[in-house]
């Protein structure tokens, strides 16, 4: 080969391999330029943030998340965490376009030496783990190539940074984005999960830990490895000091204050209201597709009805009570006794656990089936969660339909997505369904004093059955009125009245416009109950009676605002005038004879301010209710079991007992917290309304209030012998502004 044919040869040999070397710069640029963000991504961050859920008093009940993530601007940080972050992460920070070479160069030129490939330890810039942390910049992170590509698009974009943002603005957003270990995404999520403060109240010892956690959250995590993270805490420390950011007194005392950290079994607890926190969860997903926000991502601020003092008063009733009550339970309750109860317990659990349910065919259900039936630690865990009384509590400004409190179950607080008690469950009220019938017969003219035999009545039901209800003492005899029949709760008594004065069509026209949403069956039996309900539709209906027959319905969110205080939504109470003023007003008076005297007296050892309610007893104490309200708030209480085989089997089941104790507790450390300051009111009769204490058809007292013995009720004493005094009317004479008792 002739010299100048082997130039010739060699030549076309470089143009091939410069023409493919060039096709791979330009292959690889595209796909480097492809896993970049892009420009409006840039200019827009949209980093995933928390929405967090406020009471009404401005307590932070908890937050809805995919990364545990909240914003924060410096005017919200304490001026040291700054110069912890920059003294730790980035000592050239404020000198550099996004990229530190020189150190980079170092930790390079130090990874040789050592032999190992590692990504520059200790190079990268706050900038730089900004990007890392902001954008998802695509690279195979187990190949050496991927780990090349990924730092260059990690160059590249945190100098497309530094041209975008100030200084502030980058320590702004990495702060809020960094990631600090235990679902804790920015320093705000941080600081409250170790520490329960903002970050503007922490002091420097507890920013110097938060800021050692970013070299790694595993390895630094201070409940795994206290010591390593306390010296990691150390290290922070003295880096400030090196840097002139702390003096050495400063430096010392900082040093010597260990952080108190919040105990891991807090951390794991559900918050002080996890139904009502996921009732709203619920309700937020519902909206989310009008509004088109993302829960877990865009940052909303939701402003709720809750009220966090009576919640943690509500919590405080249902656990003092309930610790009380189950103990009794169990001393009743032997499953030698309920062998049926248990066998239709074991099957329920059986049917409804996640093994069964995804069982692959028949004959691998039947299998499981026999063999948890003799599993002994299956049997007891079905025991044990069968026999467990539940509870519904609900309180509510009857006046707004704000729910400012709920108890949705008796482990609220090991809550994980279970039955919420108040919303989720339908059962039979009993006797808190009568006030629905002597409303109609209120309504339509018969006086509270109109009276009705207490005798035995046979009625025929569907399918040809005899139905002879009876009192639950199996007593009858005489006479009674309206008011002594709802006080005493005579069963006879109200069957009548939806038999003679208030027809069943009627009282379920009533209880539907009153608020109550469920089917109510159109029989007699209606009168004591039969029909289920849920205790919040049940609780928002009683609330008609304080509020002079006005209907409003319960509302847990107050306001919707997005990540930048814009309102996305806000709510206005819905009202519907259900009765007059008042029929309203007459029944309020009625029902404060059960708590005065009647089956609600328990509430009386704890509460001895304006009240009225009315119990309720389902057969065999399977439920036990108390609903009732005071002239600013309405509240409701369900206790009995998610298992329907287990029920009281005493007098211990009754609501008076069961249930009536809890709304008693609840609203007597509610009208003692100095913090709330309720004011003392009373039921005051509408305008033009004045009380008539003697029934113009029965001649009877229609407020038997007659004391044998001095005592004083709601600061007025009363002296032996004397009642309320009549009017003044003559007889015979006629008044239309005097409602007849």
């Amino acid at each position: 080969m002739t010299v100048k044919k082997f130039l010739k040869y060699n030549r076309k040999k470089t143009l091939i391999g410069g023409g493919v070397v060039l096709l791979l710069i330009i292959i690889y640029t595209i796909f480097l330029v492809s896993g970049l963000p892009s420009l409006e991504q840039l200019e827009n961050p949209r980093p995933e943030l928390a929405t967090k859920v406020y009471s009404n008093d401005g307590e932070i009940l908890d937050q809805y998340y995919i990364k545990n993530r909240t914003s924060v601007t410096l005017s919200q940080l304490p001026p040291y965490m700054v110069n912890a972050l920059i003294a730790t992460e980035d000592k050239n920070f404020y000198n550099h376009w996004g990229v530190d070479v020189p150190r980079f160069i170092r930790a390079m030129v130090k990874n040789i030496f050592t032999l190992k490939l590692r990504e520059a330890a200790g190079a990268s810039t706050i900038t730089q783990q900004l990007a890392r942390n902001l954008y998802e910049l695509k690279g195979a992170r187990e190949s050496i190539f991927g780990k090349i590509t990924r730092k260059i698009r990690e160059w590249i974009t945190a100098v497309q940074i530094e041209r975008n943002y100030t200084k502030q603005e980058i320590i702004e957003m990495y702060l809020s984005v960094a990631y600090f270990g235990r679902s804790a995404y920015g320093i705000a999520s941080a600081s409250q999960i170790y520490f329960g403060k903002n970050p503007s109240d922490l002091s420097l010892s507890e920013t110097a830990l938060l800021i050692g956690l970013l070299k790694g959250p595993g390895t630094y995590d201070p409940f795994k490895h206290f010591e390593r993270s306390m010296n990691r805490r150390i290290t922070v420390l003295n880096q400030m000091a090196k840097y002139d950011y702390l003096n050495e007194k400063d430096e010392k005392t900082a040093i010597d204050d260990k952080p108190a950290l919040i105990p891991l079994d807090e951390q794991l607890r559900a918050g002080i209201a996890p139904h009502f926190v996921e009732m709203v969860r619920q309700e937020l997903i519902q909206k989310a597709e009008k509004y088109g926000f993302d829960i877990y991502r865009d940052g909303l601020s939701v402003y709720t009805t809750l009220d966090s003092r009576m919640q943690r008063h509500a919590n405080r009733a249902v656990e003092e009570h309930l610790a009380i009550y189950q103990s009794i339970f169990n001393k009743q309750w032997n499953w030698k006794n309920h062998k049926d109860e248990l066998r239709q317990a074991i099957s329920m659990a059986i049917r409804t656990s996640d093994i069964y349910r995804d069982a692959e065919s028949t004959k691998r259900r039947d299998s499981l089936a026999r063999t948890l039936k003799k599993n002994q630690a299956f049997i007891d865990s079905v025991k044990k969660i069968a026999s467990r009384i539940e509870v519904g509590f609900v309180a509510l400004d009857h006046t707004d339909g704000n729910i400012l409190a709920m108890v949705g179950g008796s482990e609220f607080k090991n809550f994980k997505y279970g039955l919420n008690h108040v919303t989720q469950i339908s059962r039979q009220p009993g006797s808190a369904f009568k006030p629905f019938v002597y409303t109609v017969a209120i309504d339509n003219g018969y006086p509270p004093c109109y009276e009705l035999l207490n005798q035995p009545v046979t009625l025929m039901m569907a399918g040809g059955k005899r139905w002879t209800p009876e009192n639950f003492d199996h007593q009858f005899g005489g006479k009674f009125t309206l008011r002594e029949g709802i006080k005493e709760s005579i069963n006879l008594i109200a069957i009548r009245a939806i038999m003679e004065i208030a027809p069943v069509s009627t009282v379920i026209q009533y209880a539907h416009r009153m608020g109550i949403k469920s089917e109510l069956p159109p029989y007699e039996s209606l009168a004591i109950g039969t029909g289920e309900v849920k205790p919040l539709e049940l609780t928002a209906a009683y609330g008609v009676f304080p509020n002079e027959g006005v209907y409003v319905e319960p509302i847990s969110i107050l306001r919707i605002e997005d990540k930048d205080g814009n309102i996305i939504e806000e709510s206005h109470p819905t009202k519907h005038e259900v009765l007059s003023k008042e029929t309203a007003y007459l029944m309020t008076d009625i029902l404060t004879g059960t708590v005065d005297g009647g089956t609600g007296a328990r509430v009386r050892n704890y509460f001895v301010r304006p009240a009225a309610g009315k119990t309720g007893t389902t057969q065999e104490y399977a439920d036990a209710w108390f609903v009732g309200f005071t002239p600013q708030i309405t509240a409701g209480v369900w206790v009995g079991f998610d298992n329907k085989a287990t029920h009281f089997t005493t007098s211990d089941g009754q609501g008076g007992r069961a249930a009536a104790p809890i709304w008693g507790l609840f609203m007597k450390y509610v009208y003692e917290d100095p913090t709330i300051a309720m004011p003392l009111q009373y039921f005051n009769p509408p305008d033009g309304v004045e009380r008539d204490t003697i029934c113009s058809e029965t001649k009877k007292l229609a407020i038997p209030f007659c004391p044998e013995k001095e005592i004083e009720v709601f600061n007025k004493k009363y002296l032996p012998g004397e009642c309320q005094k009549h009017t003044g009317l003559k007889e015979g004479e006629e008044n239309k502004n005097i409602i007849h008792f």
